[in-house]
């Protein structure tokens, strides 16, 4: 197997896999993405932290 595969090669395993692991799967995929998406509104949040000119450990 290719060690990049695409997005259609990865398809095509996942839909030879029984159906309970696929919806295991998705549900994994769904929780991943809910985090990465919580952790780069959270950054958002902290951006008036980056002033260079108060970074005191530089």
């Amino acid at each position: 197997m290719n060690p990049h595969p695409t997005v259609e090669e990865i398809k095509q395993i996942i839909f030879q896999l029984p159906i309970q692991e696929q919806i295991i799967l998705k549900e994994q995929l769904e929780e991943r993405l809910e985090t990465i998406k919580m952790m780069q509104l959270a950054e958002t949040g902290f951006t008036e932290w980056n002033d260079e000119e108060e970074d005191i450990y530089n």
